[in-house]
């Protein structure tokens, strides 16, 4: 089976459960290995530009308004990969090409790939997902290797918090800045794992535009700020954002000085292992006196307060 992934997250996973042989396309926000050895069939008109948050949310506005598509298909590499199978997504038309604009790019091709859209809502499905692939590749038993694997981890996590009898945190984790979005889908099932709970989330839902009161209000034990597409560093310059909203310095995370910003990869980008690393992580915020980072994620996540995280 050949195939071409039109989104960073079954490409992880295809990678993950070493499957890699059967990919022969990839997007220009692929991981590093695989961009390296794969040629880059989707593109977006926001690629290799540093937008704000606002300016980045003003410009999707125009484009659907306009029914128009920020991603476009490589349509002669496409064609050269002729690929049997192609993995697509319909959650988010912001973060990913999706099926309509997939379903187009393909039917032109002289072979027309079977098209398996990846849809999930909850972390379950996330999970499922890894089944898809695995399946419509031909080796659906890699896939529960993988899966087993990851939910061990998971199960270390929840074994800890009951050993400790870890209090359940009241925590709050943005997916933008401005405007400013709650969390939606599989994250509020990520920090329930990690010992928190989100009340503003939305779970197997969308996230939305989240009024600064509410968040006041609801006054967070810890904050983490996770913007879609957005690692550390390039969230760090649009910190100032959040901290000119009229009562930042009231919050109880700013106060005691649990404020986060944390990788998108391990919230907004669903591949199942990013999101067990994002669990792993979420824990030892939420509950730094029994769980640590693991060593490999350290980089992943700073408390606004410090350099790194240790």
């Amino acid at each position: 089976m050949r195939a071409c992934s039109f989104l960073p997250a079954a490409t992880q996973m295809i990678y993950d459960m070493n499957l890699q042989g059967h990919l022969h396309g990839v997007t220009f926000e692929c991981s590093t290995e695989s961009r390296s050895e794969k040629p880059i069939v989707v593109r977006c008109v926001l690629e290799d530009n540093n937008y704000t948050s606002d300016e980045i949310d003003r410009i999707f506005s125009s484009y659907k308004a306009q029914g128009k598509s920020l991603y476009y298909v490589e349509q002669e590499r496409l064609e050269k990969a002729s690929p049997d199978v192609v993995f697509t997504q319909d959650v988010c038309e912001v973060c990913q090409i999706d099926t309509v604009c997939t379903a187009s790019a393909v039917s032109q091709l002289p072979k027309v790939p079977e098209l398996v859209a990846l849809t999930p809502k909850n972390l379950k499905e996330v999970f499922d997902c890894a089944i898809q692939i695995a399946t419509a590749l031909g080796k659906e038993e890699a896939a529960y290797e993988y899966l087993s694997k990851l939910n061990a981890r998971i199960d270390v996590v929840i074994d800890t918090l009951r050993k400790h009898k870890a209090p359940v945190r009241r925590v709050s984790l943005l997916e933008w800045i401005q405007p400013v979005y709650n969390c939606g889908h599989w994250i509020p099932y990520q920090i329930a794992f990690a010992g928190g709970i989100d009340m503003l989330s939305n779970p197997a839902g969308y996230s939305i535009v989240t009024d600064f009161d509410k968040i006041k209000r609801y006054n967070p034990e810890v904050l983490v700020i996770a913007p879609c597409g957005f690692e550390t560093e390039r969230a760090r310059e649009e910190l100032f954002l959040l901290e000119k909203q009229q009562g930042w310095d009231e919050l109880q995370a700013v106060q005691n000085k649990q404020v986060y910003l944390a990788d998108f990869d391990m919230f907004t980008q669903p591949s199942a292992s990013t999101l067990v690393n994002g669990i792993e992580v979420l824990a030892a915020l939420f509950h730094p006196e029994i769980f640590e980072i693991p060593a490999h994620l350290k980089h992943k996540a700073v408390n606004i307060y410090e350099s790194v995280l240790v």
